[in-house]
């Protein structure tokens, strides 16, 4: 409750904040130049965090914020953002995610463990340009429902122009996590063991992941592009160390498919 407290005030302050700086230029906060990113990727991935087996799923890609004259780089890996602060070289806003339910219909290793419901996790991102070719964005959300623990995803991606219309990117990422994300997902209460013939486990907070992605962009016209894309991360801390990865499981975490997405430019007035 007081993680959820503190994310809806955060993001109170800065929507307060914004209109208020708008409102002293005489304009709306919503004037300008905005776009609209949309799109789908598709993908094999693990059945679920941790599993030691892949399937394919699709994923939506979103993305709304004001146009910029600075550099501009997205990632698959980027969820669902509103950008209230944009000037080319930093961007800030609110960012969400819908989180899928997760049960023993996924897959026969999670029998006897406690279902996940659906959710959402809500919170801000920032991102920054140190150079025209790089970018550092870190993402910091509070689990509603599925579950209620504070998750943070940080990730640097260097990019480049291979071909004029052709791009390649890529770079370290890392995902951190509260106790109560890792309880839902990792744990393994009395009742749970004896359920699944996995040990108990009582997970701390920490680190929940370290890896690397790689994309291939094509940008067929301006406002269509096209992605190819893999990725490995390891699960570390008290990921690594739940019964249902070391018995069941995998640390190593496997990804690659392919992506497009369409941007509509619009103007406020």
């Amino acid at each position: 409750m007081f993680n959820r407290s503190v994310v809806s005030i955060s993001l109170a302050i800065a929507l307060a904040s914004f209109s208020t700086a708008y409102a002293q230029e005489g304009g709306h906060w919503w004037s300008g130049d905005w776009y609209l990113k949309v799109g789908v990727s598709g993908f094999s991935a693990p059945k679920f965090e941790g599993a030691s087996s892949n399937e394919f799923k699709f994923s939506p890609l979103i993305s709304v914020g004001r146009q910029g004259t600075g550099p501009r780089f997205s990632s698959r890996n980027d969820n669902p953002s509103f950008a209230l602060v944009d000037n080319g070289g930093f961007r800030a806003g609110v960012v969400g995610r819908y989180v899928p339910q997760r049960d023993q219909d996924d897959d026969s290793d999670l029998r006897g463990l406690k279902k996940v419901k659906w959710g959402a996790e809500v919170g801000g991102f920032a991102e920054v340009y140190p150079t025209d070719w790089l970018r550092a964005r870190a993402e910091v959300r509070q689990g509603i429902r599925s579950h209620d623990g504070l998750v943070a995803d940080v990730a640097l991606d260097a990019f480049t122009d291979i071909a004029p219309d052709l791009q390649l990117s890529g770079g370290p990422r890392a995902t951190f996590a509260t106790s109560g994300y890792f309880h839902s997902y990792y744990g393994v209460n009395d009742a749970q063991s004896a359920a699944s013939g996995l040990k108990p486990y009582d997970p701390s907070g920490g680190i929940q992941s370290y890896g690397a992605g790689t994309a291939l962009t094509w940008n067929a016209t301006e406002n269509l592009s096209t992605s190819a894309f893999a990725e490995y991360k390891r699960l570390a801390g008290p990921a690594a160390d739940s019964s249902l990865v070391r018995e069941k499981g995998s640390k190593n975490q496997f990804l690659i498919g392919v992506s497009a997405s369409y941007k509509f430019n619009f103007t406020l007035n």
